[in-house]
């Protein structure tokens, strides 16, 4: 049950707001890799207890009034649901490739092949809509930024005078968390990668 003056929404992001994720992405990855039989021993249990992890922070971030718009992240992919928060409010998100956090492992599973076949649909239905998605976005950062997520952490718009207070609530959970990006003025795609 949610209280209705809680209930955030990945449509209400406002130019200006910093984005965070709360779950490192690379599910996809390294359940691939252990279909694969490639998956190294100190990996066997990461994906598992990471989509073990409930998303129950979201409960405490729907009281802060600096979080603006905020979603999971599923199979869709990070992209994905980015472009859909950028759509949704009439903005473009710019995220920086090299902030978002990964699970151990995961650029060298890519690099042996495991790469879900989600990954390749959900870039093939919004990778035009990726300033640069067609041609500036190399094989790795696609595997990574379109993987399809069992579980996934939740994205977080949240305005720049609220960061503290979020930060805090994150810390209420363990979470120590870095910005991966910002909310922008729209513009000619829904996601830059940067």
């Amino acid at each position: 049950m949610v209280e209705r003056g809680r209930l955030k929404r990945n449509d209400t992001a406002q130019q200006g707001c910093r984005l965070y994720l709360t779950k490192p992405i690379g599910i996809g990855v390294l359940t691939t890799a252990e279909k694969q039989g490639k998956l190294r021993d100190e990996h066997r249990q990461l994906a598992t207890d990471w989509m073990c992890r409930l998303n129950r922070p979201g409960s405490r971030f729907g009281r802060l009034p600096a979080v603006r718009a905020m979603t999971d992240v599923t199979g869709f992919g990070l992209l994905g649901h980015l472009v859909e928060m950028a759509d949704g409010s009439g903005l473009t998100a710019r995220v920086r490739r090299d902030a978002v956090p990964l699970l151990p492992g995961v650029r060298d599973y890519i690099g042996l092949g495991c790469v879900p076949g989600g990954t390749q649909r959900n870039f093939d239905s919004y990778g035009h809509r990726i300033a640069g998605g067609e041609t500036g976005l190399d094989a790795t950062d696609r595997a990574i930024l379109c993987d399809p997520q069992t579980s996934g952490g939740l994205l977080v718009a949240v305005s720049p005078g609220g960061e503290s207070d979020f930060l805090a609530a994150a810390a209420e959970f363990d979470l120590k968390l870095d910005c991966i990006g910002e909310m922008i003025a729209r513009g000619s795609h829904a996601v830059e990668v940067r």
